[in-house]
């Protein structure tokens, strides 16, 4: 993203400056973000112009772009451990060819018995359309949502699903973002998503009211 701002401004912009920009509602999708940042520095061009030079430079010329330096975060055993234990679904602001590269590539698609895209939704985040999807008519107390921005938690929010913030520890996004999360109701706050089962095994079971 920053790449391409920087092609259509011919300025130097930052990742602190980034995550500023993913502190706000509504930016969950990176070309939407890219296009009002492009805008507000003077840039002339349109969202369409601004998408497809984001593509080339996300897939890159020779099929070798951005996309295969994304690192699947959370270790496959622990993945395999988790997909024994509870139904996992997938709901991101990303397209299909997109989350079919990544499943793909990771070898991680088998773990999932949900995946919702934002092709398969009317409106994106921060509206719940795609959890409620993923719930498919549970009860929203039985989930858990995990994400690391403000309309992942607006999101879970709105589903009244509880939620769960992965945020790098000593990073600008823990930075500019912990407060708002935990303002919107975080359980928690994760340096590393990781950490989620030892949190999980330490949560004490929920007993229902009398």
């Amino acid at each position: 993203m920053l790449k391409t701002v920087t092609h259509f401004t011919g300025k130097r912009v930052t990742h602190k400056q980034l995550h500023q920009w993913k502190n706000l509602p509504g930016f969950n999708d990176d070309w939407k973000l890219s296009t009002a940042w492009v805008q507000s520095l003077g840039g002339k061009q349109q969202y369409d112009e601004i998408k497809y030079k984001f593509l080339e430079i996300y897939w890159g010329a020779d099929g070798n772009g951005y996309v295969n330096r994304e690192k699947w975060l959370l270790r496959l055993p622990a993945l395999r451990r988790l997909a024994k234990k509870a139904d996992l679904g997938i709901f991101t602001g990303r397209v299909w060819d997109e989350m079919n590269h990544t499943l793909d590539r990771c070898k991680t698609r088998a773990y999932f018995r949900s995946i919702v895209t934002a092709e398969d939704v009317s409106r994106t985040k921060p509206d719940p359309e795609g959890l409620l999807k993923v719930l498919n008519g549970r009860p929203p107390q039985s989930a858990i949502y995990l994400g690391d921005n403000v309309d992942d938690a607006l999101a879970a929010k709105a589903a009244g699903v509880p939620f769960v913030g992965i945020l790098r520890r000593r990073s600008d996004e823990r930075r500019e973002r912990i407060g708002t999360l935990k303002e919107l109701g975080a359980l928690t706050i994760l340096g590393d998503v990781n950490e989620l089962e030892g949190w999980l095994s330490s949560r004490k079971p929920v007993r229902p009211r009398a």
